[in-house]
C-alpha cells in the first residue's frame, strides 16, 4: 500500500515535468511570432507538445500475474502545426517574395496565451496535488507519534 500510495506523487511529478516544457514550447513559440527566416528554411512554424499517458506493468499480489496500471503522462514528442502560414503583404521585407507577400509563422499570440493558461493551471493543479498527499502524511506521522 505503502509504495502505491507514493505513486500518487509520481503521476503528479509527471504531470509537472509535462506541463513545465509545454509552458516551455508555448513560450518559444510566442517568442518566435515574427520570425520570417529559421536554419531550416521559410518562416516558424509553432510548435505543439504530444502527451502520453505511461503505463507501467507490476505484478500483481495474487497469482504473480502482471497489471497495468495507468503512471502519469510523458512527452513523446513535438510536432510542427500543420496549418497555414499567414501571407502579409510588406514589399520592404527582405523575405518578401516578387509581388511583396512574406510567409509569416501560423502563430497567434491569443491562442498561445490560452494555451499558456491552460497548462498553468495544470501545472498548478498537479502542484495542490503533492502538496495534499504531503499534509496527509504529516497528518498521519502525527497521529503515528500521539499513540505510542
Amino acid at each position: 500500500m505503502f509504495n502505491s500510495s507514493f505513486a500518487t506523487i509520481d503521476v503528479s511529478a509527471s504531470g509537472l515535468s509535462a506541463e513545465r516544457y509545454r509552458m516551455e514550447v508555448i513560450a518559444n513559440n510566442i517568442a518566435n511570432a515574427n520570425s520570417t527566416r529559421t536554419p531550416e528554411g521559410g518562416p516558424y512554424r509553432r510548435q505543439q507538445v504530444v502527451f502520453a499517458a505511461q503505463q507501467a506493468s507490476m505484478l500483481a499480489a495474487s497469482g504473480g500475474n502482471a497489471t497495468d496500471r495507468m503512471n502519469g503522462v510523458s512527452v513523446v514528442g513535438v510536432q510542427q502545426d500543420p496549418s497555414n502560414l499567414q501571407m502579409v503583404y510588406n514589399p520592404g521585407h527582405p523575405d518578401a517574395d516578387g509581388e511583396g507577400m512574406v510567409a509569416m509563422p501560423n502563430v497567434r499570440i491569443p491562442y498561445e496565451m490560452v494555451d499558456m493558461i491552460t497548462a498553468s493551471r495544470s501545472y498548478e493543479a498537479n502542484l495542490r496535488s503533492i502538496r495534499s498527499f504531503r499534509q496527509m502524511i504529516q497528518q498521519t506521522l502525527t497521529l503515528l507519534r500521539g499513540q505510542s
